[in-house]
């Protein structure tokens, strides 16, 4: 991987809806992480342990490579953040909630059953989720989609 693949600095033409898309997609890996050290340092003061910290690693490394792609109007990246990030996250994000009240609890007893950990992890994926469908919504709008369009069409050109 090359250091221009990830520069962090846009380059010119960039639409403001892809450059929020972004940041909102930056904004929900460091949540996602912020989660992860909040788990990790709870489970080493006593706290279940929790699991998947090198599949969180490996995740966010390439999600963050991903994202970059898509700043760089790659559609492929776009399409991968939609599919693997919007969609499977998104639900790996809500099943356990959504699974919870189906079994019959009630939103009542999420406070009343919760540990401190749920105070520091709720929030934290509340801001997770907001920005990834927001950074969706933002990748999609007009503006961006002809961004794409462009790339893609500058891309062929070159490469035929």
């Amino acid at each position: 991987m090359s250091v221009k693949a990830i520069k962090m600095s846009p380059r010119p033409g960039v639409p403001t809806v892809v450059r929020v898309s972004f940041l909102l997609w930056l904004t929900a890996v460091t949540m996602g992480i912020v989660e992860t050290v909040i788990r990790v340092v709870y489970s080493l003061s006593g706290g279940p342990e929790s699991s998947g910290l090198l599949i969180r690693v490996v995740v966010y490394t390439a999600a963050v490579y991903v994202i970059a792609q898509m700043r760089s109007g790659k559609g492929w990246a776009r399409l991968t953040l939609a599919v693997l990030l919007g969609g499977i996250g998104t639900l790996s994000l809500v099943v356990d909630p959504i699974s919870w009240l189906a079994t019959g609890n009630s939103l009542g007893e999420v406070f009343a059953q919760a540990d401190p950990l749920f105070y520091f992890v709720a929030p934290i994926r509340a801001v997770h989720l907001a920005a990834v469908i927001a950074a969706l919504v933002f990748m999609f709008l007009p503006a961006a989609n002809s961004y794409f369009r462009a790339a893609g069409t500058v891309a062929r050109r070159t490469s035929g």
